[in-house]
């Protein structure tokens, strides 16, 4: 992993701030991508991502076996414009009672219920490494 934390370019950072869903791949045992639609959070300051999984799913085990991820997030008001993010998971930690999900409920949603599977959650710290844009 890089050591030189990299930053998006300040024309596309409304994509991450925005309660947009990503485009979340990992690379599968047979070195074939998976992607998903994923909830996510930008912590500007830290210059990370983070995303809720349940450690029970196979992107969960993918990322056991290779940390390194691909998302893309589109805007949904001219769907030519997007960001690409490259990076790899430097933290897996224990969510045991859901409330990172609450917290990615309420910017998706607008309200939160309860995490039936709040004792497989885990919150995935994402380090980007690269970042890409189309205007």
């Amino acid at each position: 992993m890089s050591q030189v934390q990299v930053r998006p370019p300040e024309s596309h950072v409304d994509l991450l701030q925005r309660p947009l869903f990503a485009h979340f791949a990992t690379v599968a045992p047979d070195c074939s991508p998976r992607v998903n639609p994923m909830w996510f959070y930008w912590d500007e300051e830290a210059g990370v991502l983070r995303m809720t999984h349940t450690n029970r799913r196979h992107n969960f085990r993918n990322l056991q076996k290779n940390p390194r991820v691909a998302l893309s997030v589109v805007d949904p008001d001219d769907q030519y414009r997007y960001i690409q993010i490259r990076g790899e998971v430097v933290k897996v930690e224990p969510d045991p009672t859901g409330a990172f999900y609450q917290t990615l409920q309420q910017r998706y949603r607008g309200y939160t219920t309860d995490v039936p599977d709040r004792d497989a959650r885990v919150v995935l710290t994402i380090q980007p490494v690269a970042f890409k844009v189309r205007e």
